[in-house]
């Protein structure tokens, strides 16, 4: 790295981080205002306020913004080296666009991957923290139903050919009633367990069942077996039978994975939710780059107005960013919008813009 890519990096880091940093400070004051009536009514103090939430609350909205606080940013010193000439003289010695954007691709490719591990497994047990002093504290009708939810009419597949259900579930008391599981083999049932009820076991962590009957159906011959108690392993825990919508946003990665595949094997209409919250981890981080890119092209023409119309057009390119990626996920949670596609296409848009931008501007 030459001593001109440790100019323009040093700037770019140095800039970003002081944005961002005013950034949080302007969102934290404003959500205190906002939530100030709430923490008087709960008499919390200022320390258990930091902890409790604002330790969960500031990840999640640096995050949320990261790829326009890097837009901003790089719009900014970008455009001060251009008004100053900087960008001309560096061109004026031979030097291409594309070697001038080289510190900036280092400094995007270093911060994608810095939100990136962020989202996978720094941000979930923030998120964590934040939106359970939410339901707990703010949103008290929700904190109830959330916390005890009494759910009718489950049904879900354990495996291919063996699947189960509930007529009622208590997530507080771990109970329910009205259990069911059935296994086929071709197009016949060989297998049939119901019980009264059932709850989990902590410390076991298996399911009880109490007054089970047991079926096993061979053709026209039947083995019908009673049991007064009877222990099983679903592959399902207590929270896995939960409807909480915040759930996707606290888990990391693998976890998540792992959820992503009990709710496959369960037929749940969640999965395009869960997989555009997967994909966007990844795509978020991306996205970084193309901001980078993007705000470095715009920035680096000397025009009349300054840095003003630089800031501008990337309030403008970020918002449209914003508002792209909002709606493609709306389309694959409430339609059948590809998830994959949906949590890339604002990435790949801009991506788009990025390279029709760069051919058109001054080598």
């Amino acid at each position: 790295m030459k001593q001109l890519d440790r100019y323009i990096l040093g700037i770019f880091l140095k800039t970003f981080f002081f944005s961002l940093f005013l950034f949080t400070l302007i969102a934290t004051a404003i959500d205190v205002s906002e939530k100030s009536e709430e923490f008087i009514r709960n008499q919390f103090t200022a320390r258990q306020v930091i902890e409790q939430y604002y330790i969960g609350f500031i990840p999640h909205i640096v995050t949320l913004l990261f790829p326009v606080f890097v837009l901003v940013s790089v719009v900014f010193f970008t455009s001060r080296l251009a008004m100053r000439t900087e960008i001309v003289a560096m061109l004026s010695t031979g030097m291409s666009l594309g070697r001038i954007l080289r510190p900036f691709l280092i400094g995007g490719i270093f911060l994608a991957l810095l939100l990136g591990f962020s989202n996978h497994y720094l941000i979930p047990p923030a998120n964590k923290i934040r939106t359970d002093f939410e339901m707990r504290y703010i949103y008290l009708e929700n904190a109830q139903k959330v916390s005890n939810q009494y759910l009718n009419n489950l049904h879900f597949r354990i495996d291919s050919f063996t699947y189960a259900g509930l007529r009622s579930f208590d997530t507080l008391a771990k109970r329910g009633y009205g259990f069911y599981l059935s296994r086929v083999s071709g197009n016949q049932m060989s297998y049939n367990l119901r019980s009264e009820s059932i709850i989990w076991l902590v410390k076991e962590k298996e399911w009880q069942l109490e007054n089970a009957i047991e079926r096993k159906i061979n053709g026209l011959q039947e083995e019908v077996v009673y049991h007064p108690t009877f222990r099983i392993k679903i592959g399902y825990i207590p929270v896995d039978l939960t409807t909480d919508e915040y759930r996707k946003d606290k888990l990391k990665t693998p976890e998540l994975n792992r959820l992503i595949q009990n709710e496959k094997r369960r037929g749940s209409e969640g999965v395009p939710a869960l997989l555009y919250e997967r994909y966007r981890r990844d795509a978020n981080a991306a996205s970084v780059i193309v901001m980078t890119l993007i705000a470095g092209i715009l920035a680096s023409r000397k025009i009349r107005g300054g840095s003003g119309v630089h800031l501008a057009v990337a309030f403008i390119i970020g918002v449209a960013f914003i508002l792209v990626d909002k709606f493609s996920m709306v389309f694959c949670v409430k339609g059948n919008f590809n998830p994959m596609l949906a949590a890339w296409l604002a990435t790949l848009v801009f991506g788009l813009v990025t390279i029709v931008l760069y051919k058109r501007s001054p080598q």
